[in-house]
């Protein structure tokens, strides 16, 4: 083991030596919480990315996908409810191929045109009908199941048979069933693409004869109904054109009586019907040339008279000559084609039409005395678009609003602001007393470190007795000197230093005490040979 190596680790150890319980425990701990994070950190470095490796699978196919899965021994993860099947990212196109090659997924294909594929030479004209029609339907289903949202769905299509002997065929119809995502439902959009999908898929049907059934059995489209309606289109828009007139009111009221002190309602009936009408005109241009003009005129001159007129019908002399004495014939015809103008005019009348509505209109009578209810009502039906020609009311009154509830309410928000307000405060003393009590607890481990690491250096305290120290004070000179220094350390840690003289004799009269007791005669001898000295000299 390298010099540096060893000096460096024997420094920790010494170092791990002199730390307290607690503070091996703090170590420990750390140590330990180092050691779990080092682990989660190779485990999810390590752990493999997953990837879609197919989805949308039926509960046969994602079985079968499993099983080739465990026999390559690849790792894989369900998800959508056993519906998806992830695998590792590097592992995506291989078990791709692997998949295919079994002829995974089975079922994406049978149905639609691939059915047709199989058919015989000796098939009935019953099994081609069928099959044609099952072919239409997982084509179709195949479609809409590609839109967002949808998991899965199926489509029944019931194609009246065409035959010589009925005189009118009833139209087809069509049942769309989808499986949508978790948390997921078809927009009235999405509805309507799914109808137009199918009615255009078909021959003859249209958009009105495909019903739409979601998973959890709402109908989103019913037959006969155009596309929408089912799920309450006819209230919506009749809800919406309520709802568009009484924020338009509510607005102007709470500008004019404030907030809440008014409160308006509105009913209307709409004419939600689809019309067409189709309407032709003829008119006359005036200043126009004609198209076709004729002009006929016949003169005949003789002798004698002429004729009564020429011979019609039943032999009778039909009027329109003229005859005199001299034999003269005369006949005049014109003939006029003149140009006429057609006007064909087609009408749509689209759905919405207002019928008649009603609006009613409640001011709090608190704050609404100064107002004038004639000029207000005014206000509110030239606001509502109101045409009494069609039976349009409206109906403004004066009454006193019920503010228990507000008022409960009011006081419930107080007192809910009130307790936010405590507990706030006490979470403040609280988190204040938690800071103080770490702050203390990192101050006294901050001195205690401080304390341990500048400790004070003990000092060989020397008894100094004149001229007696070429005698020995015991037997044994380096213990007595060891017990000097052991008292002297004890006597530093109990009481902090305050005057280094004062702890040296306090350190030599516990020496010479301690010198007495132990050997009181020896002790008389060298005080006497002390006192000898010193009367020498």
């Amino acid at each position: 083991m390298p010099e540096k190596f060893s000096v460096a680790l024997g420094r920790v150890g010494g170092a791990v030596r002199e730390f307290t319980v607690a503070q091996r425990t703090l170590a420990l701990i750390g140590l330990a919480g180092i050691a779990l994070v080092v682990v989660a950190l190779f485990v999810w470095t390590n752990r493999p990315t997953y990837a879609p490796l197919l989805t949308g699978l039926s509960a046969k196919d994602a079985s079968a996908v499993v099983d080739v899965l465990e026999s390559e021994g690849v790792a894989y993860e369900l998800a959508d409810g056993g519906g998806s099947v992830l695998v590792g990212r590097d592992d995506v196109y291989r078990m791709r191929l692997a998949t295919a090659a079994a002829g995974l997924p089975a079922d994406s294909s049978q149905g639609g045109y691939s059915l047709l594929d199989d058919m015989g030479m000796s098939s009935s004209e019953f099994q081609q009908t069928t099959t044609y029609k099952r072919a239409l339907e997982g084509e179709l289903a195949a479609t809409i199941g590609a839109l967002d949202g949808v998991r899965a769905a199926s489509v029944r299509l019931a194609l009246p048979e065409k035959s010589v002997f009925v005189s009118e065929t009833p139209d087809a119809t069509a049942s769309v069933f989808v499986t949508l995502d978790r948390g997921t439902t078809l927009s009235s959009d999405q509805v309507q693409a799914v109808t137009h999908l199918v009615s255009a898929s078909i021959e003859g049907m249209r958009s009105t004869d495909v019903a739409v059934v979601d998973s959890s059995g709402t109908v989103l489209s019913a037959v006969g109904a155009s596309p929408g309606a089912a799920d309450g289109g006819t209230d919506k828009r009749v809800s919406a054109y309520e709802g568009r007139v009484a924020a338009a009111v509510q607005t102007m009221l709470d500008r004019i009586v404030g907030h809440g002190r008014a409160v308006v309602s509105v009913t209307a009936d709409l004419d939600l019907d689809n019309r067409t009408t189709t309407s032709e005109k003829f008119e006359t241009p005036e200043e126009r040339l004609p198209l076709t003009e004729k002009t006929s005129h016949e003169e005949f001159t003789g002798s004698g008279n002429g004729g009564a007129g020429v011979l019609g019908p039943d032999n009778i002399a039909v009027p329109g000559g003229s005859g005199n004495g001299d034999g003269t014939y005369l006949n005049e015809s014109s003939t006029v084609t003149n140009a006429v103008d057609k006007i064909t005019e087609i009408t749509e009348q689209t759905p919405g039409t207002v019928r008649r509505q009603s609006v009613s209109v409640a001011v709090d009578s608190a704050t609404g005395n100064a107002l004038d209810m004639v000029d207000l009502q005014q206000l509110v039906a030239t606001a509502a678009g109101i045409d009494t020609a069609r039976g349009d009311v409206v109906t403004v009154q004066r009454m006193a609003f019920d503010t228990s509830a507000a008022d409960a309410a009011a006081e419930a928000l107080a007192a809910e602001a009130a307790a936010a307000e405590a507990g706030a405060r006490e979470e403040l003393i609280r988190n204040a007393g938690i800071a103080g009590v770490a702050l203390l607890a990192l101050i006294v481990l901050a001195f205690a470190l401080r304390r341990r690491r500048t400790p004070v250096e003990p000092e060989r305290l020397a008894l100094d007795l004149g001229e007696i120290g070429v005698r020995t004070l015991s037997s044994d000179p380096t213990a007595l000197a060891l017990d000097v220094v052991d008292e002297a350390q004890r006597t530093l840690v109990a009481a902090r230093p305050v005057d280094r003289a004062q702890i040296e004799a306090d350190a030599k009269r516990a020496e010479v005490m301690t010198a007495a007791d132990e050997d009181p005669s020896d002790m008389a001898d060298r005080i006497r040979a002390l006192m000898d000295s010193g009367a020498r000299s």
